[in-house]
């Protein structure tokens, strides 16, 4: 199972240099990340199996604000309105997609989502309640992200679980040339 990333849908196969596919391992990236955490914590799974069982989850590149302040994320909304198109097509080619990634995955995101992805919190509650359940947590980081400050992220996530920090890679985690 995967969770998509705001504006996507069908991107894990991108990380399949890092993704484990196998009953028991859920992976995300971005966006997806925080759709994964909450679903996990509140019990509302897609798949009935994973209500069952999750050992261990793989967190691509999440959507990290917490550093970012009132005045970035109003603007970030305020762009989004504006013009939604033009800001999808300069947030994808940030993370790293291409035209034709932007061809196979795209999906118009929607407002309410870039919303709850700027204002998500990422807190120590929440990460040790996954780690109460027994959940492995990895999670991979860009060197060079654009969208996220990977080091703030990594400060953050190191403290729960195994975090992969790719050097020169970005929001997607691939390699710029």
């Amino acid at each position: 199972m995967f969770f998509s990333g705001f504006s996507l849908i069908g991107e894990g196969e991108v990380f399949s240099d890092y993704r484990i596919e196998n009953d028991v391992t859920v992976g995300a990236f971005s966006y997806g990340c925080i759709k994964l955490v909450e679903n996990i914590l509140n019990g509302t799974y897609e798949s009935e199996y994973f209500k069952k069982r999750i050992d261990k989850i793989q967190l691509f590149s999440p959507a990290f604000f917490n550093d970012k302040d009132e005045k970035f994320k109003r603007l970030q909304l305020m762009f989004f309105k504006k013009d939604s198109e033009n800001y999808c097509d300069n947030f994808l080619k940030n993370c790293g997609f291409t035209q034709n990634d932007k061809e196979k995955y795209f999906k118009m995101g929607t407002f309410e989502e870039l919303q709850e992805l700027l204002y998500y919190f990422w807190n120590d509650e929440k990460m040790e309640n996954l780690k109460k359940k027994n959940i492995v947590i990895e999670t991979y980081l860009g060197e060079n992200d654009k969208i996220i400050n990977s080091k703030e992220a990594l400060e953050f996530f190191r403290k729960y679980g195994d975090v992969y920090f790719i050097k020169e890679a970005n929001h997607n985690l691939s390699l710029y040339k």
